[in-house]
């Protein structure tokens, strides 16, 4: 499918909100989606990005995860629990995160200052389509559930990597969980997870052989600062993400800074004003 291309904030918006009525008369929208700060970069795992011997280290560093623990009585033993949790601590997992939240997505496309010389891109995947490539056990879970993905203690039979690897023996799916609500960043973020049945599975891979299922959505490095600017004035940012004195701090860093005027390290800014009001407050 080629890549959506807009060239303007308002195209942009127009293509990440082109969310068609459902049956109910709703306007609620089936993908979850991932901002990627630049165009050309894969959809590959934390786990893949650990180098060559990834798949090998991927059951000890779960294994040693949880046995290492500060919580030594893990609310759920799943393996969808225990992967979501580590996720959420920075462990190299298998797992990709996603958001329901378009603008949330746009967040993370434009999230990196360095990298406002490169377009961004939002992946957009559609569960529903997912959905119809699950073995139809899981589709059963979902159905009896009458849910649109799965919750962490869905799957209690799927208790290890091992017990998932096993169902792609019917073929490769992707599948969508909701993590549990820990800390304000997963409820703020929106937050889903996706992952799939092997550690060497190539996501983009998979994408390109059900084309209708996704769409990339092409961020313009021209639009960057703008749109940064206009997700500030929605409260889309830092500190509303990474609720705390760090997401408040790396958000105050950014919105003080020099912006689009930036002429090298250590440039001030053209203006001062202030991040609520513009009046210095």
């Amino acid at each position: 499918m080629p890549d959506k291309v807009p060239t303007s904030f308002d195209e942009l918006m127009a293509e990440l909100y082109a969310i068609p009525v459902d049956r109910h008369g709703r306007h609620r929208s089936d993908f979850v989606y991932r901002g990627v700060d630049v165009s050309a970069w894969r959809l590959h795992t934390s786990l893949q990005r650990l180098g060559t011997s990834y798949a090998a280290v991927e059951g000890p560093l779960l294994r040693n995860f949880v046995k290492y623990s500060v919580d030594r009585e893990l609310a759920s033993q799943t393996l969808l629990y225990k992967l979501a949790l580590a996720q959420h601590h920075g462990l190299p997992t298998r797992v990709l995160d996603w958001t329901t939240a378009p603008k949330v997505a746009l967040h993370f496309a434009v999230g990196d200052e360095s990298h406002y010389n490169e377009d961004g891109v939002i992946w957009a995947v559609d569960v529903t389509l997912m959905r119809q490539l699950l073995p139809i056990s899981l589709n059963n879970v979902l159905n009896n559930h009458r849910a649109f993905v799965f919750s962490v203690d869905m799957l209690p039979n799927i208790a290890n990597l091992q017990d998932l690897d096993d169902l792609g023996e019917q073929g490769d799916f992707l599948l969508f969980f909701e993590p549990p609500s820990w800390d304000g960043r997963i409820v703020n973020q929106a937050a889903m997870l996706s992952l799939m049945p092997g550690a060497e599975l190539n996501l983009e891979t998979f994408l390109n052989a059900h084309p209708a299922a996704f769409k990339r959505v092409i961020v313009r490095k021209e639009l960057k600062w703008e749109i940064r600017d206009k997700l500030d004035q929605d409260q889309i940012n830092e500190r509303m993400l990474f609720p705390g004195e760090d997401g408040t701090a790396r958000w105050l860093k950014r919105y003080y800074g020099p912006g689009p005027n930036r002429t090298g390290a250590g440039a001030a800014p053209s203006a001062f004003t202030g991040p609520m009001t513009g009046t210095g407050t």
